[in-house]
This record gives C-alpha cells, structure tokens and sequence, in this order.
C-alpha cells in the first residue's frame, strides 16, 4: 500500500506515449530525403530506394500505439474528472485548449510567413513547403476529434463492450473493399474515422490486456503479425505502414486494415517487453530520462518540422541553392544521419525553450486525490505538456502483470 498519501506515476503509460512521438520526429529528421525541384521540394524517403526496409515501418509507425495509450490516458482522465463532479464541456476546453492554441498559433504563423516570403520573394513554390511543414500535425486532428468524441466512445464501450471493436475493425474492412475492389476511393476517408477510433478505442481495455496471461499477450503479438504478413504478401496492400513515393497507395493516408493489424502486433508487442521495460523504469536513471521525454515530447514533436525547416533551409542558402537528394542514399548519406538528427534539434530547442514552456501550476491547483473503498487513493490526473492528461496509480496496481 502506498503509505506516502501520493500515488507513483504509471512510468510505462508515460514511456509509451512519449516514445511513440519520439520515434516519429527522428523518423522525420533522419530519413527525410528533400529533392528541390522547379516546383520546390520534393519528400521522399530511403523506403524508395531499398526493397525490404519497409519492414522496419512495422515497428517505428508508432501511431497506433500513441492512440492506443491515449484512449486509455483520456478514459482514466474524464472518469475521475466526473467523479469529482466537473462537466464534459469544461473537462474538453480545458484539455483541448492547452493543445489546440500552440498548434493553430504555429499553423497560422506559419501561414503568414508563407504569404509573406512568396509576395516579396517571388518564390511560387513556398505553399508546398510550408504544407510540408504543417503536414505532420494532421494526428492532432484526429486526436481532437477523438477527444470530443470520449462521452460517446465511452457510452459504447459500457454499453457493447468488445463489440465496439469488433465492429469498427468491420466498417474498416468493409471500407477496404469498396475502395480497392469498387473503386470507390472516398470511402477511404471514413477509415480515419473508424481506424483510429479503433485504435483509440482498445486502450478502454488497456487494464484487461495488462492483467491477462503472457500468453495471450504473444497472441495478440503473432496474430497481429501473421495479419500483417497475410494482407501485405497478399498483394492488396503495400508492405510500408507510411506512404512511399510510387507505391500505388498508402496505408496510412487514408488508413487501411493493415493498420488494424498493425495495432494489435504492436499492443502484444508492448505487453511482451513489459516485464523489461518495467524493470528498466524502476532505476533512477531510467525514470529520469522517462520524465525528461514526458515533458517535452509533445512540444518537439509540434515544433520539429519548423527546426528542420530552418537548417535545411540554412543548408540550402550555403549551398548556394543547389542541394539535392537526386540518387540512393549512399554510405556517406548513411553517416550523415547523426547530423540530420543533431541539425533539427539544435534549431527547434530554441524553439521549445520560446513557446513550448509548461505552466507551473500555481499554489493550490494541483488535485488532491479522494479516498475510496478500502483506504487506496484514485488515480491522480495532471495535466502534461500542451494539456496532455497525465496519470498516475496506485504502486501496488503498478506491476501487476501476470508471468504465467
């Protein structure tokens, strides 16, 4: 029992979410291959150029796994909100707002600088890049509305249960056969809808796959691999789970069933490295740098594309506007990858440093955790970076995985 009268952190929640956008904004600085063009740049990636590396993407499209964690974080969040009486409508604005402000402010700015630079500048080519730029906040799109959504998912999940899911993995299935067997492709778009709110909607039965048997968590791991392996080498859909210039769609933009499985591979894959994970996050180190990533993952990941913007566009200005990415990566482009990451990062700090500061809460803000049944505290919530629910348990429900 926890006999300090504060409840630890859930660190493998918090190591999740923050890894999984991590692991999205190296993706972005290191393997982002820029061809200038008369109509301005041009993305492509090292997935164009290598047969088979688009393996990899089954592990680093972490996408699945951050809506997973965040269906969880928010459910936790709002039924302990509304245990403490708060309304729907305030609980959302207060969340949404600490994270919508930041990114409408940098998609606005951004904006303007765009109208600016090609006005004066003459430079047609600007719009593209700066929805290059924007282009990856497209997740907080469906993350809002997801969030808007909570009071509805949760009625369906307390009403239906695991039908929930089993019919939004059949609207996302059905959806795939009407667009690549029909042709009708506008249907694809309703998957951004049911896919994700798949994904979302599986981390409401986050505790259930915690406190199941190791076995059925390398279930859901092979399963979701043998799915993968099925519907890629199947031929209907393409092996990466991004979108490679060429291929003849994306699994991503709209998503594809493949996602689903991809979502159930990486849920027993987290659950299968839990027991490590675990082990690694209870050491001081390891809870320091877990910390350190909880608090600023989100603020990097809005203000990435912005710091790689501004050295590769230093980069391009030195060389005299003339760099480009016209042949495979090579063994020197391979060695240059530190440099791509370090680049960014040293021009998106600043950045965070400027914009992206948490608020310290003032005196008497933070919540206090009410007893219950049994002498235990309820999961304490804060609020994260940019709003974020943060959760934190019980030690003694930390853990609690069985080995068997």
């Amino acid at each position: 029992m926890n006999t300090s009268g504060h409840a630890a952190r859930e660190p493998y929640v918090d190591f999740l979410r923050a890894i999984s956008l991590v692991v999205v904004v190296l993706w972005h600085w290191a393997f982002t291959i820029l061809r200038w063009t008369p109509e301005g740049p041009q993305p492509t990636s090292p997935l164009g150029f290598f047969s088979g590396l688009w393996v990899l993407t089954w592990l680093l499209q972490v996408l699945p796994v951050f809506f997973y964690v965040g269906g969880y974080v928010h459910m936790v969040s709002w039924e302990h909100a509304e245990a403490r009486g708060e309304r729907i409508v305030p609980y959302l604005w207060h969340h949404l707002r600490q994270l919508l402000v930041p990114a409408l402010v940098l998609v606005a700015t951004w904006a303007v600088l765009g109208t600016i630079l090609g006005v004066t500048l003459d430079l047609h080519w600007i719009r593209g890049a700066v929805m290059l730029i924007i282009s990856p906040l497209w997740f907080l799109g469906v993350y809002v509305g997801l969030m808007l959504l909570l009071p509805v998912s949760l009625w369906l999940h307390r009403k239906f249960d695991v039908l929930v899911l089993v019919w939004l993995a059949g609207i996302a299935m059905l959806v795939d056969v009407l667009r690549l067997r029909y042709g009708y492709d506008w249907a694809g778009w309703i998957n951004m809808a049911a896919v994700w709110g798949l994904a979302y909607q599986s981390g409401f039965f986050y505790h259930r796959i915690v406190d199941a048997a190791r076995r059925v968590d390398l279930a859901l791991l092979w399963a979701g691999l043998f799915g993968l392996m099925g519907l890629v080498f199947s031929g209907a859909y393409p092996g990466s789970m991004v979108g490679v210039p060429g291929d003849r769609l994306s699994n991503m933009a709209p998503p594809t069933f493949v996602i689903v499985a991809l979502l159930v591979f990486q849920i027993g894959f987290a659950e299968v490295f839990r027991p490590v994970m675990e082990r690694k996050l209870a050491k001081p180190r390891w809870q320091q740098v877990n910390g350190l990533l909880n608090r600023y993952a989100l603020p990097l990941f809005l203000f990435h594309t912005t710091g790689m913007a501004l050295f590769r566009a230093i980069g391009y200005l030195a060389f005299d506007r003339r760099m480009t990415s016209d042949r495979a990566p090579d063994l020197i482009w391979w060695a240059e990858r530190p440099l791509a990451v370090l680049g960014p990062l040293l021009f998106t700090i600043p950045l965070i440093a400027l914009f992206g500061r948490k608020k310290r809460p003032r005196d008497g803000e933070r919540e206090t955790k009410p007893e219950v049944e049994g002498g235990k505290r309820e999961p304490e919530v804060r609020t994260g970076s940019f709003g974020a629910p943060q959760v934190t348990i019980d030690p003694s429900a930390a853990g609690r995985k069985k080995r068997h």
